[in-house]
């Protein structure tokens, strides 16, 4: 089984939230739809229904045309991807936190 992300934990294993830990943490690139999908473990038809939502937020914007392909990536331009990027990186950080002090104490 593979270990969930910090993200995911918090906010719960729901495909939207998949979707959205996969693109914050692979930030600098962009992907055709099939394979945000594939790597979020997200079913592409379930993708398909809540994808339009995330483009008419802006929350994932169109990079590029690749072999016919449209590639995405996270808008990090947008205030509220900025916002979740910063909770993102506060739970991780609370994380590492937690996991030294309780390891202080079992030492």
């Amino acid at each position: 089984m593979e270990k969930q992300s910090i993200f995911i934990k918090t906010f719960g294993d729901y495909p939207l939230i998949r979707v959205l830990d996969f693109l914050i943490y692979s930030r600098d690139f962009d992907y055709p739809i099939t394979e945000i999908a594939k790597n979020a473990n997200v079913n592409f038809q379930t993708l398909k229904k809540i994808w339009p939502q995330l483009e008419h937020n802006q929350t994932v914007i169109s990079t590029r045309t690749l072999g016919g392909n449209v590639l995405y990536k996270i808008n990090t331009a947008n205030p509220v991807v900025k916002k979740i990027i910063e909770l993102n990186n506060f739970l991780c950080w609370k994380d590492v936190e937690h996991k030294e002090k309780k390891q202080i104490i079992t030492a």
